[in-house]
This record gives C-alpha cells, sequence and structure tokens, in this order.
C-alpha cells in the first residue's frame, strides 16, 4: 500500500504538489532506469475534470485515430491555444523541475545544447525555429486498443523529457493497458520495461535518449514508450510534451 502525504492532496493546489514531490528521487530513479513515477500528482476530481475536456472539440487543434496512421488503436487529441488552466500549470510548474536533469544529461551525451530555466523562454526558442503548435494531448483507449512503441519528436527542438499522468482508475476502469517502455542499447538485445501507475499518478520518462555510464564511459540508449492493450473498459491519459511540434 502506497503512503499517504502529510497534508492530503485535494487541499493543495497542482503547483503545490508539483513543488512537494521529491524531485531528488525521481532524478535518481530517471538517471537509472530512464523513468520515475510521481505518485498523486493529481486528485480524482482533477482526472475527470481533464478527461472530460475530451468531448469539448473546440478546445483542441487535431485529433488522431490511430488505426489509420499505423500507430495502433485508439485516439488522442492535441490541445490547441490556450491550454486549459491546469494543463498550463502542468507544464510551466514541471519544467522547471526538470531542467536540471535535462542539462546534465545534456551534458553527460556531449550535446551542445542547455536548456532554460523558464519554460517561456524554451517555447520562444521552439517558435522562433517554427515549432508553434502546442503538443499536451490526452489519449482515450477502449477495449482492444493499444500505442505503439513510439518517439514524441516533433521538430529540430526536443526536451528530453515527458509526463504522462493515468486519468483512470486501473482494475474499476480498464484492465490491461500498462504503460510500457523499450531501452535500445548498444550491441544489446532492448530492455522491456512496464510502468505501473494509479489513477492520478504521473510518469516522467526520456523523450528519446538518455545517458548510461559503460565501462568504458558515458553512452546513449535508445527509449521508445507505449501502451499495452485495453483487456476491458476504458483507459485516459494526459500528456504533457514540453516542446512544441511545427
Amino acid at each position: 500500500m502506497r503512503a499517504r502525504r502529510e497534508v492530503a492532496p485535494a487541499a493543495m493546489s497542482v503547483e503545490e504538489r508539483v513543488a512537494s514531490a521529491d524531485w531528488a528521487r525521481a532524478s535518481e530513479e530517471l538517471d537509472a532506469q530512464g523513468c520515475a513515477v510521481i505518485e498523486e500528482l493529481l486528485t480524482a476530481a482533477e482526472c475527470g475534470e481533464l478527461a472530460a475536456l475530451y468531448a469539448r472539440e473546440e478546445l483542441f487543434r487535431s485529433r488522431v485515430v490511430m488505426a489509420r496512421h499505423g500507430f495502433g488503436r485508439g485516439e488522442y487529441k492535441y490541445f490547441a491555444h490556450p491550454l486549459p488552466r491546469l494543463v498550463a500549470a502542468l507544464r510551466t510548474s514541471i519544467y522547471p523541475r526538470l531542467v536540471p536533469i535535462a542539462n546534465r544529461w545534456s551534458e553527460a551525451m556531449g550535446l551542445d545544447v542547455q536548456y532554460p530555466e523558464e519554460h517561456a523562454r524554451f517555447v520562444e526558442r521552439c517558435h522562433a525555429a517554427g515549432q508553434v503548435q502546442p503538443t499536451p494531448l490526452l489519449l482515450q483507449y477502449g477495449e482492444g486498443d493499444y500505442n505503439c512503441l513510439h518517439q514524441d519528436l516533433y521538430g529540430e527542438h526536443v526536451f528530453p523529457l515527458q509526463v504522462a499522468i493515468l486519468l483512470s482508475e486501473p482494475g474499476r476502469d480498464f484492465t490491461g493497458g500498462e504503460l510500457v517502455m523499450t531501452e535500445q542499447r548498444p550491441r544489446m538485445q532492448s530492455r522491456p520495461m512496464v510502468v505501473p501507475l494509479r489513477q492520478g499518478d504521473a510518469a516522467v520518462f526520456a523523450v528519446r535518449h538518455r545517458p548510461v555510464q559503460g565501462t568504458r564511459g558515458v553512452y546513449r540508449v535508445n527509449m521508445r514508450h507505449g501502451v499495452s492493450r485495453v483487456r476491458s473498459g476504458h483507459r485516459r491519459t494526459a500528456g504533457i510534451i514540453f516542446h512544441d511540434a511545427t
């Protein structure tokens, strides 16, 4: 059974919950595994609020039916500007917590890129390169749906970490539908991972690459993520991606 916080999450704003999360532990897990879980980032009420937005077409810039593109089964929608308050709050409050990790990874992998402390400045960088479309999204799966392994790359500028928040409760709203990842290591077979989540939990994970310390120095591993087949019910997820799209 998971430990409870001293202050009930519902009594805190989302910004306060982000600030109170154990980012030191998350940093260690990201360095070791390429993924970390922040438990109870959203309340059940906030999960319901976000999931209900899916029906409001005016909030979105596009809808993608996965089967049409060979992405899997299910569908997702990208939010349009202006982003809903909760989505915008998540994007701007989580980003600064991840910048130290992103910059450390960039240096370790020998990349000539550093990320600014404020998300607005990074968005300016994206927009200057023609990446002007917002990328936060909602995903919806039904029985038999799944998401193929992929990377969320939308242009030249890529923030190396992203967040997926489970809006449904496993075992009650759906079965199956686990968040899965693979780590492709040089000259080795890929390593699979399954990330257990409950409603309101957030998975923070590598978008494309992460550094790994080897016997001959640091090397890059290639990361992909997806969702296993939903066996029953409906699964809904919010995706918080920090770079914008062309």
